[in-house]
């Protein structure tokens, strides 16, 4: 009887042995590092795989590496132009130091959240409406340096920040729109008048050539009235005096025959079936 009431108390204390030993069993993740305490005091870093704490003794809290992506809620917000508009934005960050994580802030997740929001309202009032819908990078850049300054000493590394929406009053709104149809008109009209200007020079230099020779303006015309022509019209057109003497001019000069200068004629139609 002595002896089973032995071997009972020795599988009893090793039971006992394996269940401490159990308890004090943990699992590191990859991408986890856990911070251990020994009586309340920090003594390092626990890194991925199987880790062993003495129970009671010690104790590890486990922070997740990964890279975190956090909803900024809406906030109102008056730009430099004291514009009244609602935002919101996301935020991408991740703990880099976890020992900082857990023994410079209570709970980092919680802070970083909280800054972001007064950190957005704070930057988003010192730039104007037009440079927020218009150069929303160069924003989110300023939105991102001042969390990562300020979320360092915590060991958190803010990798970006996105500014995901805008929302504008229903005034603002017609009154961006009415903006945007004058400058689209203000550049019609500007291409036109190029193109008016551009049409101008080419003209003055097509009067240049012309003047220089004069027959070419006489082919020139001739090719007018045979384009206005083609179409099959009745038309009646005035042929200049200058035409007839200059026609009158080359026949006798290519005949060889003068002939008697005839009585101006004056300025004819001829109808062009």
């Amino acid at each position: 009887m002595t002896d089973a009431f032995g071997t009972l108390g020795w599988f009893v204390a090793l039971g006992a042995l394996f269940l401490v030993f159990l308890s004090g069993v943990r699992i590191v993740n990859e991408y986890q590092a856990g911070v251990v305490f020994r009586l309340g005091r920090y003594t390092g870093l626990k890194r991925a795989g199987f880790r062993w704490l003495i129970p009671l003794v010690e104790r590890m809290v486990i922070i997740d590496l990964r890279t975190v992506a956090r909803d900024v809620p809406t906030q109102d917000v008056i730009t430099r132009d004291n514009v009244s508009v609602k935002v919101n934005a996301v935020v991408y960050f991740r703990v880099i130091q976890a020992d900082k994580a857990v023994l410079q802030v209570e709970n980092y997740l919680y802070a970083t959240s909280q800054l972001a929001q007064t950190t957005l309202r704070a930057i988003l009032g010192q730039v104007e409406l037009d440079a927020l819908l218009a150069e929303r990078d160069r924003v989110n850049r300023a939105i991102q340096q001042v969390l990562d300054t300020h979320a360092e000493p915590w060991g958190i590394k803010v990798s970006n920040v996105e500014v995901k929406q805008v929302d504008l009053p229903t005034g603002m709104q017609r009154a961006i729109a009415r903006q945007a149809e004058a400058e689209r008109e203000r550049r019609a009209k500007v291409i036109a008048a190029e193109g008016e200007h551009q049409a101008a020079e080419k003209l003055a230099l097509a009067a240049e050539v012309l003047n220089r020779t004069p027959s070419s303006l006489q082919l020139r015309y001739l090719q007018t009235l045979v384009e206005i022509t083609s179409g099959g019209n009745h038309t009646i057109l005035p042929i200049p005096l200058e035409l007839l003497h200059a026609l009158g001019a080359a026949r006798t000069t290519i005949g060889g025959e003068p002939r008697p200068a005839a009585a101006a004629p004056q300025a004819s139609a001829e109808a062009v079936h």
